[in-house]
């Protein structure tokens, strides 16, 4: 097997006609000028008249499609990102006591160069800009010549064109026909999965063979995925946002509340404010829950294994339910919806209340959730709609939350008797009633509930409100399709290969040569079985 290594000497170029004795002898001695006065420019001339005459345009767009170009954009891009990690971003939560931290001069230094918000400055939308429209022109520039490449096939080759190229071999034969030859090639080239054209001519046969034609369009694959990528973080910085709204049970909220912040550069101040989103829909809470690791401990984050939001989705096509928890956003018309955090302020979700009538019977038991009714024995109605974790008479004898542990825990009660008589009802824990009866104040305020005794004998544990956030982004599913597309094209590109080659039989020897634009030493091995089969006059089914 030889393999060459520089397979295409150097052009030589000669004259066709040669100049008039005069014409060189005038040019030898005349001065630049004069040379072009007499007719006779010399090469820097024509080379300077053809440069002036170059348009601005031309100039740019050779410069736009260059390849270095492209990869000094690439390189820019790829710093400002190293920035965006390396000093923080002034959306995250956090950036108030990143930007505390920072000296004067940082604070002033970064915040003129716009690395705060580095993926919003007229810089990164520049250079992002510019590499698209650089892949967008070389792809342009470059793809003429690819796609001859692929559509015209040298179907003739000659001796000579054959060891001329990268991989190449000569088999003598003696004995065998040259259309028996033929076919036992064609077969070969066939079972290594090549594509096989057989052109005869007067003095030889070429058998063309071919696979992998379609991986010189790889680059432009390639190209395609990272413009899209770039599309769907445009349509993302363009067009997307980012927000939370509050929710508690029986809540409706349409908009959502987005921070705004401000880097004042000059001042190195920074200020943030509120700004309301309208949604296209409107999410109604139904029901918060919070999973604990112990139930008989506080409902803080350390003690919360997971929290979930039940709501109703609202709009123009109906009523949508979905339930949203830290590990299951809830993904609608674009939006999506995920857990952010809750409110630590002690609440119930269900409470378990034993209610027995002050003139004597069986006391009942009864399950309510919050702003959920039931009925007694009786046809009173009673009401679950709010809970206090640690309750208090304030100064002016209201209901205060004196903290947020279940300290006092009572469920607040809506009654109303079956002759449509409503009054309002706290229910105690029974070691807080003793308390309450043993005050006067409290127990004229609290435990006057003519025909009914309400005892809290127990409750779950959950948060009050839970925050959701509302993430807005138009581009995601771009560019997840980008990165899908990017990753299949460069599997294919780097799997695969063009190779061709081109046995010529000519006489009583075979020549091989052909070339791939990757994996050589696989295609080497193809041409080695080749040369093999034909010195040996093998069948074709032993390769």
């Amino acid at each position: 097997m030889k393999v060459a290594k520089n397979p295409h000497g150097p052009a030589e170029i000669k004259r066709k006609k040669s100049q008039p004795a005069e014409a060189r002898s005038l040019v030898a001695s005349a001065p630049l000028a004069e040379v072009a006065i007499a007719g006779v420019p010399s090469e820097a001339t024509v080379t300077r008249v053809r440069n002036e005459h170059q348009s601005i345009i031309d100039q740019t767009l050779r410069l736009l499609s260059s390849v270095p170009f492209g990869l000094m954009l690439l390189a820019l891009l790829i710093v400002v990102c190293m920035i965006g990690m390396l000093i923080q971003q002034q959306e995250l939560e956090s950036f108030a006591n990143y930007y505390a931290a920072l000296t004067p001069a940082e604070k002033l230094v970064y915040g003129r160069l716009g690395f705060f918000n580095i993926y919003h400055t007229w810089c990164f939308n520049l250079s992002l800009l510019l590499l698209s429209l650089n892949i967008i022109l070389a792809s342009i520039d470059h793809f003429p010549k690819t796609w001859s490449f692929i559509r015209r096939k040298k179907l003739t080759a000659s001796p000579p064109f054959t060891q001329a190229q990268r991989v190449h071999d000569v088999v003598e034969l003696r004995g065998v026909g040259r259309g028996e030859m033929v076919d036992r090639v064609r077969q070969a080239v066939r079972a290594l999965q090549f594509k096989v054209r057989v052109t005869e001519e007067e003095t030889r046969t070429t058998v063309f063979a071919e696979r992998g034609v379609w991986n010189r369009l790889g680059a432009y694959a390639i190209h395609t995925a990272l413009l899209t990528i770039f599309l769907g973080g445009f349509l993302t910085a363009k067009y997307g946002h980012t927000g939370g709204m509050w929710l508690a049970p029986g809540q409706t909220r349409s908009q959502m509340t987005q921070q705004v912040y401000n880097v004042d550069a000059a001042t190195n101040n920074f200020a943030t404010r509120e700004q309301s989103l309208q949604l296209p829909f409107e999410v109604k809470c139904l029901d918060i829950q919070q999973k604990l690791i112990d139930q008989s401990r506080f409902i803080d984050a350390m003690n919360t294994i997971d929290w979930l939001t039940r709501v109703e989705i609202s709009d123009e096509t109906g009523k949508h339910e979905a339930l949203i928890h830290l590990n299951k956003p809830y993904d609608y018309r674009g939006y999506r919806l995920f857990q952010a955090s809750f409110q630590a302020v002690g609440s119930a979700r269900l409470v378990n209340l034993r209610v027995t009538p002050e003139a004597g019977g069986a006391p009942q038991n009864v399950a309510l959730k919050l702003n959920d009714e039931a009925t007694l024995a009786d046809g009173t109605r009673i009401r679950y709609t709010e809970f206090n974790p640690d309750f208090q008479l304030g100064q002016d004898k209201q209901p205060v939350v004196a903290s947020a542990g279940y300290n006092n825990p009572a469920a607040y009660l809506e009654v109303t008797r079956p002759n449509g008589d409503r009054r309002e009802a706290w229910a105690f824990t029974e070691s807080f009633i003793k308390t309450v009866a043993e005050a006067p104040v409290m127990k004229s305020a609290l435990l006057n509930t003519p025909g009914w005794q309400f005892v809290l004998t127990n409750f779950e544990k959950a948060s009050q409100a839970h925050m959701l956030s509302v993430q807005y982004d138009p581009g995601s599913a771009v560019v997840y399709l980008g990165f899908a597309l990017l990753c299949l094209t460069l599997v294919w590109v780097f799997f695969t290969s063009h190779q061709r080659l081109w046995v010529v039989v000519e006489g009583e020897q075979v020549y091989l040569g052909g070339e791939a634009n990757r994996n050589r030493l696989g295609f080497e091995d193809r041409v080695r079985k080749m040369a093999a089969f034909a010195s040996q006059s093998a069948e074709c089914g032993e390769l």
